[in-house]
């Protein structure tokens, strides 16, 4: 007995646990290590009953139960407990036990003790930090998932899980996201498993919403790896972005609508001009006036060209005032109805009811006219109906037939057709410039941009629903005018043409323009003064400033610019009237505008009668 004592006790003196006998659940032999771990020296707990480990008697009846059921049942036992140290701490200890003789268990119980507390500690913070990711996780906006080295799905957060349709937990990450059979195209999980991380943008068949994707790897030990994939979508963000590129886009074309603008409408106020005074000149011959007046409607279509340009881009504000739609649908619907085959049918629902809009009759004019065009465009071969409802509606918050309408009463224009309808690619891109499915010769791709121009410049909103086969329908809506004067839609063109005898300086830098405009001037009776320099239209105004009743000006010219020309001579004369002529409107406020002396302004190129009305509404008033 004494030598397995010596043994014993060398095994206590160099095992790295704590080591001890207990007879009787009495204290009988205890290792160096054993005293570091509870505290107590050898003297204070040989002898003494195990209950001193122990800080509840709880605990101590339970490591006795369960210690000699352990025994009884394998021939030893492990049980985890705590251990109250002599400064009063607490401590997770694992005790295993062992008995000298399984027939005699009071022959004594040989036990290790190894204290846990940092490792139990490290698993409390491990299992609260991974309760803490995932609550991280589960409540992202954002999507994510992460994937086994063979693709399957170890997690899903609930977004990711609401994207794919069900929680796809051992699903194929491919097959649970996509709805694929085999790996994307665009996969980087091999990538990801080196070490990397990959970023991407992705458009998901399932939704047809597009994602920013974030794949990085999760290392689980030194040979486990998993791949965390974050999906985040940016379909808004996208629609925006084509948004900007849109507009940058239109400002671009814009800016070069704008530039070239003056010298085209220098180049085709020749040719208006010289067609009407031979109109005049040729009266008697018929052929020569179809031909002039051939001529000359060429020339206004390239003129309404350069304005649909200007529209879209913005570049050119037409004069809105308050007025019905219901006579400028008629009317265009008219015209329409003698361009189109009898196998399109037009039924027309134009309510007398709808309200007054403060708009520009020509540009209305000329929404009905690209709508009504598309529309027959699309029924072309096969024949159909378009339907043109024109009705005032009341926008409701609830019930939004238009997105960015705010509540309220609006003339809403439907205008459908029964035609071959457009896929949704089509419908993306119907409003971008120059767009057009049409054939050659069919379509410039210039109509629904300028439409859409001119609906958005006027507050208003347009959308479109189509499907393929079965036609397409446009809803154009513009906000309700509070007032209303029948007068606002008096056309310029219905008063008699007039002229006058007023002593006119001319000032234009296009020699072709100076010698059509003056002979327009002459023919209407006033006496003319012209100069191809505004320096020395400014000199020869300086030298005698009370010989002329008006100044016709150009805007754009060398040296000194119309508005420039414009300011001078009001210096010298402040009450001399000036109109200013301009290949492009150009954004001038009407404080500007009188502080230069400018009553007016006329857009290159100018009819006759337009001119002649424009002069004497200034030379009247004056």
């Amino acid at each position: 007995m004494d030598e397995k004592i010596k043994e014993l006790e060398s095994i206590l003196r160099i095992a790295p646990t704590g080591i001890g006998l207990v007879r009787d659940r009495v204290l009988y032999r205890v290792s160096e290590r054993f005293c570091e771990i509870t505290g107590y020296s050898k003297e204070e707990l040989i002898g003494k009953s195990s209950r001193i480990l122990y800080p509840t008697e709880e605990d101590f009846q339970y490591v006795g139960r369960e210690k000699y059921r352990q025994i009884k049942e394998k021939g030893t036992g492990t049980v985890e407990t705590r251990f109250q140290r002599k400064d009063g701490k607490i401590i997770d200890v694992l005790m295993s036990s062992t008995p000298l003789d399984t027939e005699d268990l009071k022959a004594g119980v040989t036990f290790t003790a190894l204290d846990i507390t940092s490792g139990k500690q490290a698993k409390k913070d491990l299992e609260k930090s991974e309760k803490r990711y995932r609550s991280f996780i589960n409540s992202m906006d954002d999507a994510a998932y992460i994937c086994s080295p063979d693709y399957r799905i170890e997690f899903m957060n609930p977004a990711m899980t609401s994207i794919a349709g069900e929680d796809g937990l051992g699903e194929y990450c491919y097959r649970a996201i996509y709805g694929f059979d085999k790996i994307c195209p665009w996969c980087e999980h091999e990538q990801v498993m080196t070490g990397k991380t990959a970023k991407n943008e992705v458009r998901n068949p399932k939704n047809d919403l597009i994602y920013h994707t974030s794949s990085t790897p999760v290392a689980h030990g030194e040979d486990s790896v998993s791949v965390l994939s974050v999906f985040r979508d940016i379909t808004e963000l996208k629609k925006m972005e084509n948004r900007i590129q849109q507009s940058q886009k239109m400002e671009s074309i814009g800016t070069l609508a704008a530039g070239i603008a003056h010298d085209f409408n220098n180049i085709l106020f020749p040719i208006i001009g010289y067609a009407e005074m031979l109109q005049e000149d040729v009266r008697e011959n018929k052929m020569a006036l179809e031909n002039l007046e051939q001529i000359r409607t060429a020339a206004l279509r390239a003129k309404r060209l350069i304005q649909q340009i200007l529209t879209f881009s913005r570049q050119e504000q037409r004069e809105a005032k308050l007025m019905k739609v219901q006579p400028v649908v008629k009317e265009t619907l008219k015209f329409v109805r003698s361009g189109i085959p009898s196998t399109i049918q037009i039924k027309a629902d134009i309510r007398p009811d709808c309200g007054v809009i403060k708009a520009d009759p020509t540009q209305i004019h000329q929404i009905v006219l690209n709508l009504a065009t598309n529309a027959f465009h699309a029924m072309e071969e096969s024949g159909g109906e378009l339907s043109v409802i024109l009705k005032q509606v009341e926008i409701d918050p609830r019930d939004r037939p238009a997105s960015g309408l705010s509540p309220g009463s609006y003339a809403c224009l439907i205008v459908k057709d029964t035609g071959i309808g457009m896929d949704r690619d089509v419908i993306k891109s119907i409003f971008d410039p120059f767009f057009t499915t049409k054939g050659q010769g069919k379509g410039t791709g210039m109509g629904l941009s300028v439409v859409h121009g001119i609906v958005k410049g006027g507050g208003g909103e347009i959308g479109v629903y189509s499907e393929p086969g079965k036609g397409s329908e446009f809803r154009v809506f513009f906000p309700i005018a509070k007032a209303f004067s029948d007068t606002a839609q008096k056309a310029a063109g219905d008063r008699p043409v007039q002229g006058g005898s007023e002593h006119i300086l001319l000032v234009d830098d296009e020699q072709p323009i100076i010698s059509m405009e003056k002979q327009m001037l002459t023919r209407l009776g006033y006496e003319v003064t012209s100069r191809a320099s505004s320096i020395e239209a400014l000199e020869l105004f300086r030298s005698n400033p009370g010989q002329f009743d008006l100044v016709i000006t150009d805007l754009a010219m060398p040296n000194l610019s119309g508005d420039k020309l414009s300011e001078a001579l009001s210096r010298i004369r402040p009450d001399i009237p000036i109109l200013l002529c301009t290949g492009f409107s150009e954004t001038m406020s009407r404080e500007t505008a009188e502080r230069m002396g400018i009553r007016g302004c006329l857009n290159k190129p100018i009819l006759t009668a337009d001119l002649a009305h424009k002069i004497r509404e200034v030379l009247d008033i004056q």
